[in-house]
């Protein structure tokens, strides 16, 4: 869609991209915005209007990546984003996914072999996303917020990769379902299924550029600073 500004009307945002609302409710932003504008809803919540523009246009167009922009931001406020991101996955986005997909299940009556495959495939990438949560939340986070805080002065930074092995296994788990699916399910809860594992791999790509791009550097530049 085409570049949000400051007037751009919230729901205009929501209508034309409904895949925002995970992100503008990690902001604290639910729906029955009106006709108020990006401005006027960040206002009402206390938030930064630039840096919310930036997360959402960098979320909702491919080509765009305010990485000046960003990395004019303070520390704190990209961790605290992406802190609520990790937190949104957790405890909102992957039990979706886990209690839609164990009813899919469910209703096929245990007989449907391809979707207990598929499940189990899942299970194993829900433990993935768990591991690097907690590796964020409680090691890579926190080391960086107290780097940027004491110029890096007895901190050693964990190791942190930088692959796109669990978006990609999302990319696998949609493949399985539109190539692979057979015998009796029901397709509403199939298609429940697909879009939310949908909306949680592109969600987790385009943050993926935040943390990479952004982060990633500002910690290694942290600890390089303090070595």
């Amino acid at each position: 869609m085409a570049l949000i500004y400051r007037d751009t009307r919230m729901s205009d945002v929501i209508a034309h991209e409904p895949s925002v609302i995970p992100v503008i409710n990690r902001f604290g932003i639910n729906l029955g915005t009106g006709d108020s504008s990006v401005a006027e809803i960040c206002a009402a919540h206390n938030l930064d209007t630039d840096f919310v523009l930036a997360i959402l246009n960098t979320f909702v167009n491919d080509g765009y990546f305010p990485e000046d922009t960003l990395l004019s931001f303070r520390v704190s406020e990209i961790i605290g984003y992406l802190v609520k991101t990790d937190n949104y996955y957790r405890n909102y986005q992957m039990p979706n996914i886990h209690r839609h997909f164990s009813l899919l299940l469910k209703t096929a009556g245990g007989s449907n072999a391809s979707l207990e495959a598929m499940f189990r495939f899942y299970l194993e990438l829900e433990r993935d996303i768990e591991q690097r949560i907690d590796h964020d939340l409680n090691e890579w986070f926190p080391a960086i917020s107290e780097m940027n805080a004491d110029g890096g002065d007895s901190v050693i930074m964990p190791e942190t990769e930088c692959d796109s092995s669990i978006e990609d296994k999302l990319s696998d788990l949609k493949s399985m379902f539109i190539k692979h699916l057979s015998g009796d399910y029901d397709l509403n809860l199939c298609y429940a299924v697909i879009v939310a594992i949908i909306t949680l791999e592109k969600d987790m790509r385009q943050n993926n550029r935040i943390r990479d791009r952004i982060l990633l550097p500002i910690s290694r530049s942290l600890q390089h600073r303090g070595s």
